[in-house]
């Protein structure tokens, strides 16, 4: 969850960390630090708040061409200066991204020879084990501390007696590294690196990298040399950056309709069969063969938060198609609810960074009791990445802002386009009727062209949420798995109280707490449960709810059931969830930006979650 850069080489060190941690920003953060050395001696500023303080903090002669730098979110221990990174004790100066599980142990241990924290941080502990271990071998302290540690960890290390050297190495939490001319980069986040280079490795777990000016080494525990894989970003700086946009929120949901192009296109091939010709989805260049589908009898998804939400669709198309059952577990308590798996069993994991700490233990888990895995994830060589069995990655590019926008629909996309396959392989569908949703697939790009011109309509709701306190959403079928993801994106970042209901379960105990005025944002796309719908309208309405309607061009409600209406593009019911999707991203950031809040970076929120 924290931003982690580390430099040596023949810039300024400080203005290499600060650009850095400036980048890393959107993962989320209370204080930030930076360690140089500088004339031989190894100096430490730290400040609480934003990057742009602690810039103003570093005092002009701080010259270094060799140092780390972090931003840090609050695990262990409260917002204040001493808890910030980095953390020094003797020879041994570093960052941590990750929770140190046993720190308590350590601590209590540490303090017979005398070694007492200054911090409550469970960074500090390994710092001073660290150093306890440390006579000068570096590799040697480092695979000592690494047998005594439980937990996730990311480290970069500086040792005082070892200037312009950062040792790395990470167990759980990532790092990616890169070296150029101008000398070696290491970060939490591709991000990060991109102003240097466009290639980069990911660090294997229990692998130590060795960066100076000149070079990177990067070995086992043991010694011996590695070779990491070398990996390539598709896209340049100015994809991470606002281009124009007031919030990189705003500019990633006008970024929808590409991220689905580039997701989508490539992997429907032409099909002719008895001179007709089909668009089937098709994931050779994927690496995933059709193999994967046969024998399946139970689909598990498991995520967390916005890609558990996409999970919920998911599930209902993939029971639509197939007749297999489905469910989708929050990915932070399956490995505790002790799954029923085996070898039948495909376990679908999804996650934007492919780091998210839950989600990588769910899959480790279902790979450990022999199931089969599938990832959805967006970032090359992540950890879910690499150790799922066949991964699809979304091409939706770098996402900034803490509330996922391209990542949600472009994992949707994913979730339609592997439903659809599964049934074709599954003989669920022949290949013209899956061409049919293949192209309505593909229509759902302009469907969201259009729904991103209806600025003003949704900027005239977003107006009057602006002092809600509480506010419901319902909606039935998928229109209330979409309704889970509204409410998350409203109360994400506009920090009013926001619920998701199955509208038929408005009468079992909902209802009393809608009064006079309450906001209800009513979904109603789907044809084959709208009277229903409509009649969850009526009972709102008639205890003075102030109703949202999100609705179709052939849906006949009448005007007196709501306040407000929007009304998407002509659609497929089935492929509704991408236009409504939008419309409540849209309420959601407009609420928050005319509240004045951080729609970017909510508080106490962090964008890549890689703590447990």
């Amino acid at each position: 969850m924290c931003g982690i850069i580390g430099f040596t080489g023949y810039l300024s060190a400080p203005e290499v960390l600060v650009n850095g941690l400036k980048e890393l920003e959107y993962r989320g953060y209370d204080s930030a630090g930076i360690a140089c050395f500088t004339e031989g001696n190894l100096s430490v500023v730290k400040s609480v708040g934003k990057v742009a303080q602690l810039k103003e903090s570093i005092p002009a002669e701080f010259n270094s061409t060799c140092g780390i730098g972090h931003t840090r979110w609050a695990t262990h221990g409260g917002v204040s200066k001493v808890n910030a990174h980095p953390h020094a004790c003797g020879n041994v100066t570093l960052i941590h991204n990750g929770i140190i599980e046993n720190y308590h142990e350590l601590e209590k241990e540490l303090a017979v020879s005398g070694r007492f924290p200054v911090s409550q941080t469970d960074s500090e502990i390994a710092a001073m084990l660290l150093d306890s271990l440390y006579t000068g071998d570096a590799h040697a302290a480092i695979k000592m501390a690494v047998d005594r540690l439980d937990g996730a960890y990311a480290f970069c290390i500086l040792f005082k007696d070892q200037p312009e050297v950062i040792y790395c190495i990470r167990k759980g939490s990532p790092l990616v590294a890169c070296h150029t001319e101008e000398g070696s980069v290491v970060a939490s986040d591709m991000v990060a690196l991109l102003r240097y280079s466009k290639d980069y490795f990911v660090l294997p777990e229990y692998q130590i990298a060795k960066l100076t000016k000149n070079s990177i080494e990067v070995t086992d525990l043991d010694g011996n040399p590695k070779t990491p894989e070398m990996l390539s970003v598709t896209w340049d700086m100015s994809a991470a950056q606002k281009n124009g946009y007031k919030h990189y929120m705003l500019k990633e949901i006008h970024e929808q309709p590409d991220a689905l192009r580039r997701t989508i296109t490539p992997r429907l091939l032409k099909y002719v069969e008895n001179s007709n010709q089909y668009f089937i989805p098709d994931f050779t260049a994927d690496g995933i063969p059709d193999s994967v589908f046969e024998g399946v009898n139970r689909i598990i998804i498991t995520a967390c938060g916005t890609a558990m939400h996409a999970g919920l669709i998911g599930k209902i198309l993939f029971e639509r198609l197939l007749r297999i059952p489905v469910t989708v577990d929050i990915a932070s308590e399956y490995r505790y609810q002790d799954p029923i798996l085996d070898e039948n069993t495909l376990v679908i994991t999804v996650s934007q960074s492919g780091e998210t700490a839950d989600t990588l233990a769910a899959l480790r888990l279902s790979r450990e009791k022999g199931a089969r895995t599938l990832s959805i994830v967006n970032v090359k060589g992540s950890s879910i990445a690499r150790e799922s069995d066949y991964v699809f990655y979304t091409h939706a590019g770098p996402e900034i802002a803490v509330a996922s926008t391209k990542a949600y629909t472009a994992q949707l996309s994913a979730f339609y386009m592997i439903a659809y396959r599964f049934a074709y392989v599954r003989k669920c569908l022949d290949a013209k009727d899956c061409s049919v949703a293949m192209n309505q697939l593909l229509s759902v790009i302009p469907e969201i062209e259009e729904v991103l011109t209806k600025t003003s309509d949704i900027e005239a709701i977003s107006k009057h949420l602006v002092k809600a306190e509480n506010l419901f959403f319902i909606g039935r079928s998928m229109d209330y798995a979409l309704s889970c993801e509204g409410s998350i994106k409203l109360k994400e970042i506009t920090y009013i109280h926001s619920e998701a209901y199955a509208a038929g379960e408005l009468k079992h105990g909902t209802l009393s707490l809608i009064t006079e005025n309450v906001p209800v944002i009513a979904l109603a796309t789907q044809d084959n449960v709208l009277s229903k719908m409509i009649s969850n309208m009526k009972e709102v309405r008639a205890r003075g709810a102030c109703v949202i309607c999100i609705t179709t061009p052939d849906a006949v409600i009448e005007e007196n059931l709501y306040d407000y209406k929007v009304v998407i593009p002509k659609t497929d019911a089935t492929f509704a969830p991408f236009s409504a999707a939008v419309v409540l991203q849209m309420i959601a950031y407009y609420t928050s930006s005319f509240r004045g809040l951080d729609v970017d970076q909510p508080r106490n929120l962090a964008k890549s979650v890689t703590v447990e």
